[in-house]
């Protein structure tokens, strides 16, 4: 095998840039597991960390047209590939050292960064052949079959791994052309007047800062939210459970354009009811800017809906009952007008609203949501629910008193 390549240098590492074919990775590159233990167990270990990740990487290989990977980190050792080099010079002053690694017959290549994308490009050239050519960025560095050289790979190994991150949910909001979620939350933030200008705020979490007046709530939130009602919508579209892993590999890849519209019309449904049958958001959208202060202040916590704990349940339990119901969104949310959100009064104080310490409680989602299904109407909980309500909400109570009657101080 013979590749052109640069050749660099960083800290004490000589190394080589270069590109492989799908062909080369498959037939050259082999696994890690056996280059840097002697030790089985050990050896066992690391093969396990390849995990199930490489079949989504396969996926994403046969059905992403923009498919682009980062460089993979190759270590080579045994036989040495022989280095012919040619100086290029520009201007005088800057020198680039170029030229081409040409591989023996019998040495031996593994990753130290990208198995995962290894075994994802063979095992996507198993079903699909003709991606041979396709190619791959890749750094070649040096690995003595030592004592020495095998611990100076691991301490590579472990710092390539363990300081890179995964892709942030704020970077897949903000970038994601493929997330039908992340796209159609982009077009709310920009184009929806309930969610744009300052109404929602870019947090680093999902809590608001009381200092904050105008929004309703943050973007991750949001987000979140408009994964409740994707869960909805593709179980509607495809007659399958939105379970995790589905609604994982489906985000992953771009869908026709028509199917991001049918999410988005679906999406726009949920919130203009949200926004014109619930009386105190649509006061809250045709009012100026800092009015969400009326509406969450320290002292008293302010109205659930205005508090992300409380938003994201509510969006939850109202779709819970779309599906037991045969209502539209109107229909269920104006009936939420009934409910006293506000947190200091019952039966939120000590679920969501501690009002000796003013400050939220949290951890208390699944019983917000099933208190708001409640107050709905009890007859969409099953037993099983209810009594998950009543059991949760007397021990938030904080004083003994009998199952069936705990309900009562709501």
């Amino acid at each position: 095998m013979k590749i052109p390549a640069l050749r660099a240098k960083i800290g004490d590492w000589d190394y080589y840039v270069t590109t492989l074919s799908f062909e080369q990775i498959s037939q050259y590159v082999s696994k890690i597991d056996e280059h840097l233990h002697k030790s089985e167990s050990l050896q066992d270990l690391i093969q396990r960390s390849i995990t199930k990740n490489f079949i989504s990487i396969k996926d994403y290989i046969l059905n992403q047209p923009s498919v682009f990977f980062n460089s993979l980190v190759l270590a080579v050792y045994d036989d040495y590939p022989n280095w012919q080099e040619i100086e290029f010079k520009y201007d005088d002053t800057e020198t680039y050292q170029m030229g081409l690694l040409d591989f023996p017959g019998n040495h031996k290549i593994f990753p130290v960064d990208g198995q995962h994308r290894v075994e994802g490009i063979k095992a996507a050239l198993k079903e699909k052949p003709e991606l041979k050519e396709q190619k791959i960025a890749a750094i070649f560095i040096g690995h003595k079959n030592d004592d020495a050289g095998k611990q100076r790979t691991r301490r590579l190994f472990t710092t390539l791994n363990r300081y890179a991150k995964p892709v942030s949910l704020d970077d897949i909001i903000a970038l994601d052309e493929d997330d039908t979620v992340a796209i159609t939350t982009r077009y709310l933030l920009e184009e929806y007047d309930l969610f744009t200008g300052k109404r929602v705020i870019n947090a680093k979490q999902k809590a608001i800062p009381i200092t904050n007046k105008d929004a309703i709530t943050s973007i991750i939130t949001l987000y979140q939210a408009n994964l409740e009602l994707f869960k909805v919508f593709y179980e509607d579209k495809f007659q399958k459970k939105p379970t995790k892993n589905r609604i994982s590999e489906y985000l992953k890849f771009r869908p026709a354009n028509e199917d991001i519209e049918a999410f988005r019309v679906f999406c726009i449904n949920y919130w203009d009811a949200f926004k014109t049958k619930l009386s105190l958001i649509t006061e809250y959208v045709n009012t100026a800017e800092n009015s969400a202060g009326a509406y969450r202040n320290s002292e008293t916590g302010g109205n659930l809906l205005f508090r992300p704990i409380g938003l994201l349940p509510f969006v939850k339990s109202s779709l819970l009952i779309y599906q037991r119901e045969e209502k539209t969104f109107e229909q269920i949310i104006e009936r939420f007008n009934e409910i006293n959100f506000d947190i200091n009064t019952k039966p939120w104080l000590n679920v969501v609203w501690n009002q000796i310490e003013q400050k939220m409680i949290m951890g208390s989602d699944s019983l917000t949501q099933l208190l708001l299904i409640y107050l709905y109407s009890s007859n969409v909980l099953t037993a099983k629910e209810l009594q998950k309500l009543k059991e949760g909400y007397a021990s938030k109570i904080s004083y003994e008193q009998d199952l069936d009657n705990v309900l009562q101080e709501i």
